[in-house]
């Protein structure tokens, strides 16, 4: 194959099939596949998408099981592949066409490239006020401290050269490796390429439980990577901007008549991750 597309699926079941929809209507002459790592699924997710045997020639299901976590199922993915590029897209959300087409052209000048993301098509208005949505018009930027850009890993393609050097992605982390895989290549001189006419588009969290659990989940896993990178080159974090943290969430209480309660359940979840990631690895980054 020319290309490998690599989705990591854990009880995917309800969204899986608008992304393989998306994925079947690509045009791009060449020879690509489509790689679906079960990351230990309890759903019948693999029962719904039996109609695309058909529709995706080049289709397959690997196991993933053995290690819990998207880095885990994407490793496995790309070691079931023989392809010389790399695409990686999430299951809950839908590429859009000439998705394929945009990527390899970005991959014939440069050896890692990003896409962009709309969340526009997928999420309802309160849905999509409840936090920001980066790399919409370029990769997204790390202010806090100032950093290298990254990109998430549902619209990223790279070249296998980039994937060997770093032995694919950091499977002790279960949220943010695609962040840190960015960070890792662009230390190492690798050149990072926005393609803004790669796009997927975006899903994000549609209740307040998984909006509060996700942005907990990210808050403590920033404080790991600030630990991690502050050895190599991240400013240190003023102590302030932990208080300003708090100061916007309590702000955003006062305001949900106008901002809506999705923002402030994300501010909320985002500062007691900081908090409890702050304990959890020895580090101030509150």
């Amino acid at each position: 194959m020319d290309v490998t597309v690599v989705i990591p699926c854990f009880n995917v079941s309800k969204t899986i099939k608008g992304q393989l929809n998306a994925l079947a209507s690509q045009q791009w002459p060449g020879d690509w596949e489509v790689i679906l790592a079960d990351n230990g699924s309890t759903d019948n997710w693999q029962e719904v998408i039996e109609e695309f045997a058909n529709k995706i020639p080049n289709l397959k299901v690997v196991d993933a099981s053995k290690v819990k976590g998207p880095a885990h199922a994407r490793n496995v993915g790309v070691s079931s592949s023989t392809s010389d590029l790399l695409l990686f897209c999430d299951a809950d959300d839908e590429v859009a066409s000439g998705w394929i087409s945009a990527m390899t052209t970005a991959l014939s000048k440069y050896d890692f490239v990003a896409g962009r993301l709309d969340p526009s098509k997928l999420n309802e208005p309160w849905v999509l006020k409840s936090r920001a949505c980066p790399q919409q018009e370029s990769l997204q930027p790390y202010a806090d401290p100032q950093y290298f850009g990254h990109a998430a890993c549902c619209n990223l393609g790279m070249k296998r050269s980039v994937y060997d050097l770093f032995d694919g992605f950091d499977e002790s982390m279960q949220v943010l490796e695609d962040t840190d895989f960015c960070w890792k290549a662009q230390l190492a001189g690798i050149s990072f390429h926005f393609a803004s006419d790669a796009v997927v588009y975006y899903r994000l969290r549609d209740n307040l439980k998984g909006i509060y659990s996700q942005a907990r989940t990210y808050g403590e896993g920033n404080v790991m990577l600030y630990k991690k990178y502050r050895a190599l080159g991240m400013p240190k974090r003023p102590w302030i901007a932990g208080i300003k943290g708090w100061g916007k969430m309590l702000a955003l209480f006062v305001l949900i008549p106008y901002k809506g309660m999705g923002k402030w359940v994300w501010n909320l979840g985002w500062c007691i991750g900081r908090l409890q990631g702050s304990i959890r690895y020895r580090t101030i980054a509150f």
